[in-house]
């Protein structure tokens, strides 16, 4: 059910507010000034937040002040008898969701409280990807993990291109996100790109953009990753697998920082940061002549190794732990415990598939083992 907070020094508005927003079907709180309002709103959670304008102690606009600074996601409304245009804006400015004058004319709130409704929506199932999506992080506390954090802080307010190295599955991802989230560009776009997915024949397409009618299928123009990057971080994962024609034009907009699209003789100028990954050896690469020696230079100005699971046993723990807990909260699955025979028998396991097999393994753990699972589930249901 919406939660609605009414914040209004005249006792008979907010409670006629009340009164028909209770006969709608929502549950209802007032405050009669924005002081008390908040202490309110910080100690719940309400959807959806009416707060008038003029008030004593904390008026409208103070408490929309303050609803901001705390990052509290309530919807806030401003009602004022006394609005005008100038007010309005101000409000919407500083994070008011809408603005109505008084008298409150029923329909009108109505509607608010529906795109209001669906702006709550919007923004709970935003923070659900963005967990989803961003709310890994680089777990635990081993030497080789703490060197590689340490490493992060230093590089990542810097814009040196980055080349991280290490096995399939230990995590180059969580790297190259925690470089750009540490960095100067965290607010700009991360776009990130493997190269081993796409074709060599719609790479330089997939990176430079094309032109309308460059190629039989290009039926519109398109802006390649380094473009959407513009201002950012481009992340180019399994860059080993890249062909020799697209390291040459990689290796031009490094230089030159700027690309033309396919089909085009255009320059455009692109300012991005790029961060380059690989679980191949690239020093041979080179020996093959399958990898550019220049290009390599270019990507390795800083050089991170991510260390395999086996190399990191003692993190086993706590990763166990935060994936039962990501696992369970994404699924709605009960969350278990793992016995200490368990934890060691993993930690004892040799790991091909790094911390990607852990989590997976975990997963099946929880939904195949007891509720406290023992080193027998293990036996089990693990592959050793």
């Amino acid at each position: 059910m919406m939660k609605i907070l009414v914040i209004d020094d005249e006792r008979a508005i907010r409670n006629s507010l009340k009164e028909i927003l209770m006969d709608e079907g929502y549950e209802v709180d007032t405050a009669e000034d924005g002081a008390v309002g908040f202490s309110m709103a910080e100690k719940d959670h309400y959807n959806l937040i009416f707060c008038d304008i003029k008030m004593p102690n904390l008026d409208g606009i103070g408490f929309l002040d303050k609803v901001m600074e705390a990052g509290l996601d309530s919807a806030v409304v401003m009602i004022s008898g006394h609005g005008d245009i100038e007010t309005a804006v101000e409000c919407i400015k500083k994070g008011a969701f809408d603005f109505i004058q008084k008298p409150l004319d029923l329909n009108r709130i109505l509607i608010t409280i529906k795109n209001a409704t669906e702006k709550v929506s919007l923004v709970k199932e935003t923070r659900i990807l963005k967990k989803k999506v961003y709310g890994q992080r680089m777990v635990g506390e081993s030497e080789p993990i703490q060197a590689i954090k340490d490493m992060i802080a230093k590089v990542a307010p810097t814009d040196a291109r980055v080349l991280i190295m290490g096995p399939n599955g230990s995590g180059k991802e969580l790297v190259a996100r925690s470089l750009h989230e540490q960095s100067t560009r965290s607010a700009a776009p991360y776009i990130e790109v493997n190269c081993a997915a796409i074709p060599s024949e719609l790479i330089e397409s997939e990176l430079f953009g094309h032109e309308k009618g460059s190629f039989t299928s290009a039926i519109k123009q398109h802006k390649g990753k380094f473009e959407q990057a513009d201002g950012g971080t481009l992340f180019l994962d399994e860059i080993g697998d890249m062909s020799l024609a697209a390291q040459a034009k990689v290796l031009r907009v490094l230089q030159e920082k700027k690309l033309s699209r396919v089909g085009s003789d255009k320059d455009i100028e692109v300012n991005v940061r790029v961060i380059a990954a690989t679980n191949k050896d690239l020093r041979a690469e080179i020996e093959a002549k399958r990898f550019r020696e220049d290009l390599y230079h270019r990507l390795s100005v800083i050089i991170i190794r991510v260390p395999s699971l086996e190399e990191r046993a003692s993190d086993i723990p706590l990763l166990i732990d935060y994936f039962i807990k990501q696992i369970c909260t994404e699924t709605g699955m009960p969350e278990k415990t793992f016995s200490p025979e368990a934890v060691a028998l993993l930690q004892e396991k040799k790991w091909p598939g790094n911390i990607r097999e852990l989590k997976n393994v975990v997963e099946r753990l929880l939904i195949l083992g007891d509720p406290t699972v023992s080193a027998q589930n293990v036996r089990d249901f693990v592959t050793q």
